[in-house]
C-alpha cells in the first residue's frame, strides 16, 4: 500500500493535527473531531455546520471560515460523523440566531444529523436542515436512498454562508440553501477506482482502458461502464445528463471538479470541453470554478455541477470568502 500515512487507524487524526498547524485561524479539536472558526460564535449571525466522511477533502473542513461554514465535523473515511460531534459543533458556534445543518443525502449522514438536531433542540439551540441531493446519475445507490449529495454541497455552503454573514435570519438562510440545491445538478465520471487506507486496495474493479459513467464519491456504481472516451466525449455525456434533468432557463454557475487524482492540466482541458457543450446548448455560464473540491481520495476522474442562478444567488456567490480551500474578495 503506497500512501503517505502512518497507519490507517490514525489517518483522520493525523490530518486534523496537520490542518491545525497549517491554519491557526481555525480551532481544531482533534480528539472530538470538530473544526470551528476561531472567531465563533459571531454575535447575531446564523451558524452553518456541515460534515461527512473524511476522504472528500477539502469538503468539509476546508470550507470553514468567514463567508462559508462556521464548523465542520469530519467522520472516519467514508463514514458519517456521529451526532455528538454535530451537537458539539452546533454548541460551539451558536450565537442565539440558530444553526443550519447542511447534510449530504447519504443514509448515515441524514439519520445522524436528524438525531443531532433533536439533541441540539433539547439544549435550546434552534436548528434547521437542508439535504443536498444533486447527483442525477442514479436514483438510489449503495450509500443512499434517493439522489446522492455531491458537488452542489459547495454551492449551498458558499451561498448560504454569504447570506448568514450578511445577517440574514435562519429561515432565510435555509430557504436560500434549499433554492441552491433545487437549482443544482451533478454528474461524475471515474477513470480509476478509489483505495481507502483501511482496505489498502481498490474498492471496486475498473479495468485499464475503461471508465465508469455516473460514479459516486464513495465509488458507488454509476449508469454504465464504457471503453475509455476522450475528454470531449465525456463532457458531451456528462453535461447532457445534467442538462436533461436541470433544464436551465438562465445563466449557471459551473463547477468542474476533480475526484482527487486528476491534475489541473486535465481538468482545465476538460473545462474547455464542458464550456463548448454548454455554448452549443445555448446555456450561458456566468462563473466557473475548476479544481479538486469534492474528492474521493485517490480516484482519478471528474464531475460537473451546474447551478442556475438569479441576481441574488450570483451576488452571494461573489461575496467575500476566506477558508483554507476557497477564498476571494477579502
Amino acid at each position: 500500500m503506497e500512501m503517505l500515512i502512518n497507519v490507517p487507524e490514525t489517518v483522520v487524526a493525523d490530518a486534523l493535527r496537520g490542518m491545525a498547524a497549517a491554519h491557526p485561524e481555525l480551532t481544531v479539536d482533534v480528539e472530538n473531531r470538530v473544526v470551528v472558526r476561531r472567531d465563533a460564535p459571531v454575535a447575531g449571525k446564523v451558524a452553518l455546520v456541515s460534515g461527512g466522511g473524511s476522504g472528500h477533502e477539502p469538503l468539509h473542513a476546508g470550507f470553514v471560515g468567514p463567508g462559508m461554514l462556521s464548523a465542520a465535523c469530519p467522520g472516519e473515511v467514508f463514514t458519517s460523523p456521529v451526532p455528538d460531534q454535530m451537537v458539539r459543533a452546533a454548541a460551539a458556534v451558536d450565537s442565539g440566531a440558530g444553526v443550519l445543518f447542511v447534510v449530504k443525502n447519504y443514509t448515515g449522514d441524514v439519520l445522524n444529523f436528524e438525531m443531532a438536531a433533536e439533541l441540539a433542540d433539547d439544549e435550546g439551540i434552534q436548528v434547521a436542515q437542508v439535504v443536498v441531493d444533486d447527483d442525477v446519475a442514479v436514483s438510489d445507490s449503495t450509500f443512499t436512498a434517493g439522489r446522492r449529495g455531491t458537488g452542489a454541497t459547495l454551492f449551498v455552503e458558499k451561498i448560504a454562508g454569504a447570506a448568514a454573514d450578511e445577517g440574514a435570519p435562519l429561515e432565510r438562510v435555509a430557504s436560500l440553501a434549499r433554492q441552491v440545491n433545487g437549482s443544482s445538478r451533478s454528474f461524475g465520471v471515474a477513470l480509476s477506482a478509489v483505495t481507502t487506507p483501511a482496505k489498502g486496495s481498490p474498492t471496486f474493479d475498473l479495468p485499464t482502458g475503461e471508465l465508469e459513467l455516473g460514479i459516486g464519491i464513495h465509488g458507488e456504481p454509476g449508469r454504465e461502464r464504457r471503453p475509455m472516451m476522450t475528454s470531449g466525449e465525456i463532457a458531451d455525456f456528462a453535461v447532457h445528463a445534467v442538462l436533461e434533468d436541470l433544464r436551465p432557463t438562465g445563466p449557471v454557475l459551473a463547477l468542474v471538479n476533480g475526484m482527487g487524482a486528476t491534475p489541473l492540466l486535465e481538468l482545465y482541458g476538460f473545462n474547455a470541453e464542458v464550456q463548448r457543450v454548454l455554448s452549443e446548448r445555448g446555456v450561458p455560464v456566468t462563473r466557473t470554478l475548476v479544481g479538486n473540491y469534492v474528492t474521493s481520495l485517490d480516484m482519478a476522474g471528474c464531475s460537473v455541477t451546474l447551478c442556475q442562478v438569479d441576481e441574488e444567488l450570483l451576488r452571494l456567490w461573489d461575496a467575500p470568502v476566506e477558508t483554507p480551500a476557497l477564498r476571494w474578495g477579502r
